[in-house]
């Protein structure tokens, strides 16, 4: 039994005179009025309501119950109107994750326009190149990229990420431009664990296909990884935003552009969409709306 429910069903009885108004003025049907009166009376192991064809009367215990009622639902109305007002300014707490770079270059940003527009806000957050579960290290919302593995997850899709070979200009004349995926066998490459290590995917047409590379230097996080591309040290492969920096500035160029494989999804994703505060939601909102146009 939904005992908010049948206290206010309890409430519009008494108020409407008839259990078929009280019907009417919830939007429900009488036979589920009934029911809710009989089942709030069976627990509370009273009657509340004497009943007859004609009318309805409250009983003693009816009386008394009805002043009590009336005062816990006056107070969850209350709460409920302070919290409206809340809504409206959000406020408190939220722990957000994302990968690291995306996190310096994006997030970061994003979250500080955001806090200088709602200054009631905090947010904690942690920049990890590892999937991470939300639910079990007490995290409110993660941007994450690449394909989900989790089902239970809310995931609100905001754009994709190119994966693209690097190298830089200087090594690009030493070596010459690659024409296909499969010369870079022979090249020295830098390998760059957290996308695909010594296999590098790429799709020519309709197939895909993949290419096995080696180097003198390998990492786990990506920016180590293209200042040695940078520096003339081999071939390099990372998510478009990872190069963004050193591509500006020309220090690396892109090649073999015309095998990328489809890029990655990127999405912010949250444990569950029911009774999400209004901090959470604001910062949804706010972030899909800031990282949008990064992701074009």
């Amino acid at each position: 039994m939904d005992k908010l429910r049948a206290l206010q069903t309890f409430i519009a009885i008494v108020d409407r005179g008839s259990l078929t108004a009280a019907a009417d003025a919830l939007g429900s049907s009488l036979p589920a009025v009934v029911r809710t009166l009989a089942a709030l009376e069976s627990q509370l192991g009273v009657r509340l309501l004497n009943r007859t064809t004609r009318r309805l009367s409250l009983t003693d215990d009816g009386r008394q119950y009805l002043e009590r009622t009336r005062r816990i639902v006056a107070d969850l109305d209350d709460a409920d109107r302070l919290l409206g007002v809340q809504r409206a300014e959000p406020s408190g707490s939220i722990s957000v994750t994302a990968p690291v770079l995306f996190g310096q270059y994006h997030v970061a940003p994003v979250i500080t326009r955001l806090l200088k527009r709602y200054p009631q806000m905090r947010v904690n957050l942690v920049l990890l190149d590892r999937v991470v579960n939300l639910v079990e290290e007490g995290l409110d919302v993660g941007v994450r990229i690449g394909h989900l593995q989790d089902s239970t997850l809310v995931a609100r899709a905001i754009g994709k990420i190119r994966r693209v070979v690097v190298a830089s200009p200087a090594f690009l004349r030493r070596h010459g431009t690659p024409a296909h995926p499969r010369e870079l066998s022979a090249a020295p490459c830098v390998r760059f664990n957290g996308v695909d290590g010594g296999q590098w995917n790429f799709r020519e047409g309709a197939r895909a296909f993949t290419v096995k590379v080696q180097g003198p230097f390998e990492c786990n996080l990506a920016a180590p990884m293209l200042e040695a591309c940078a520096a003339g040290l081999g071939f390099g492969r990372c998510l478009s935003y990872q190069a963004a920096a050193l591509l500006q500035a020309k220090r690396l160029r892109i090649v073999l552009a015309q095998y990328e494989v489809e890029p990655w999804p990127v999405n912010i994703t949250y444990p569950s969409a029911r009774l999400l505060p209004s901090r959470t939601r604001t910062f949804i909102e706010w972030l899909a709306q800031e990282l949008k146009p990064v992701l074009r």
